[in-house]
């Protein structure tokens, strides 16, 4: 299959991984648009820690479409830092595999899987390490049947949140000192600055 993988950091490793099982991939974490798109002529286009939107015209080229995945339960915590969010608003914890729509991170569910994470234990940077291991898992294991249209996706459920990039500011100052902070203390001190807000 020829595929072409629209990523970003931790993706490139992903895309090998295909590139060994003998698909024909192209890796890019520059911006696509339809033109560039239209020379690879791919069969599937894989989105992994990208961030960029992909256009219309672009979602419906290949023909067997679109997938991306996100580390979060969707439908919680569509859009930017899914992560965070899970802990600032205490939402299911996941990540899940779905087709690529118009919307942001809204499209069917090919599959998914909740995990736990002990907010007791983990940083936000260990935390994020796990779901992108699970995220990664979660896609070799399913690859096959991906592959070979073998999941059958199914509409999310009702519901759900969604956060921006321009929503960073809400939690920029809890991590000044870096994504090791503690997830328990990121809470104490995120909540703190909206009392004072």
């Amino acid at each position: 299959m020829r595929i072409l993988f629209l990523g970003g950091n931790l993706a490139f490793e992903l895309a090998e991984w295909l590139k060994v099982l003998g698909d024909d991939v192209v890796y890019t974490e520059q911006k696509a648009d339809l033109n560039m798109v239209k020379e690879h002529k791919p069969d599937m286009i894989i989105s992994y820690n990208y961030k960029y939107l992909l256009t219309s015209e672009i979602i419906k080229y290949p023909e067997y479409g679109c997938i991306n995945l996100h580390i979060s339960l969707l439908p919680w915590n569509r859009g930017a830092h899914p992560n965070v969010w899970s802990f600032l608003e205490d939402t299911p914890k996941g990540v899940t595999i779905h087709c690529i729509d118009e919307g942001i991170d809204t499209g069917n569910i090919i599959i998914q899987k909740e995990i736990f994470i002990d907010e007791n234990k983990e940083t936000l940077q260990s935390s994020y390490e796990i779901l992108h291991r699970e995220i990664q898992a979660l896609f070799k294991e399913n690859w096959k049947k991906i592959k070979n249209n073998e999941l059958i996706p199914q509409p999310q459920k009702a519901g759900g949140s969604i956060h921006f990039k321009k929503e960073f500011a809400e939690f920029e100052q809890c991590i000044q000192k870096g994504w090791d902070i503690p997830i328990r203390e990121f809470k104490i001190q995120y909540d703190k600055r909206k009392k004072i807000k």
